[in-house]
């Protein structure tokens, strides 16, 4: 029996791990402690967007884009997806994974007719989640390869990315949602 993994036990995974597309959200995490950064981007994340109305919240920055709303619900569905990907691997299970069409998903998501507390809400309990599997994933079964969307993904790749796809969204809700 392996031991349980530590923060620091979680590398960062190679490119071999994963398909080249997620390299742009792997690279937005810094080197470090993976976990203390996932519990930070959920602060964060939280810090950044509670104070905002609910006017505020049903913003979007250009017709046919997603609302502020929609965002948050797209980082927990993302998570969500990404935690379970992870978790079908580590355990071994060999079925290949579906790809998701997170545009259809947010179409179906009904963010707009919940409360903005509420969505941040369930990021926080997804995110906990995906920190729970983390601190309990082994190492050796972390660099585990899967098939996810037709293309090989290990484990932590899929924490990496879940972590880097946050900070994707954070950056551009910073940028063109919430500038001056």
């Amino acid at each position: 029996m392996s031991a349980t993994a530590t923060p620091e036990s979680i590398a960062r995974p190679n490119s071999s791990e994963h398909h080249e597309y997620y390299s742009r959200y792997i690279s937005k995490v810094p080197d470090g402690d993976l976990i203390t950064l996932l519990q930070g981007q959920a602060r964060e994340t939280d810090a950044l967007l509670r104070g905002l109305s609910e006017e505020r919240a049903n913003y979007a920055y250009a017709p046919g884009k997603w609302t502020i709303k929609e965002v948050v619900g797209h980082i927990s569905d993302a998570e969500r997806v990404f935690a379970y990907r992870a978790l079908t691997v580590a355990r071994n299970d060999k079925t290949p994974l579906p790809s998701f069409d997170e545009n259809a998903w947010a179409r179906e998501s009904n963010a707009s007719s919940r409360s903005l507390a509420d969505l941040l809400d369930e990021f926080q309990a997804v995110r906990a989640a995906t920190i729970q599997f983390a601190r309990g994933m082994d190492p050796e079964h972390g660099a585990r390869i899967g098939t996810a969307s037709g293309n090989p993904i290990s484990p932590r790749a899929l924490l990496y990315i879940a972590a880097g796809h946050e900070r994707h969204h954070v950056d551009l809700l910073k940028e063109r949602y919430l500038s001056p």
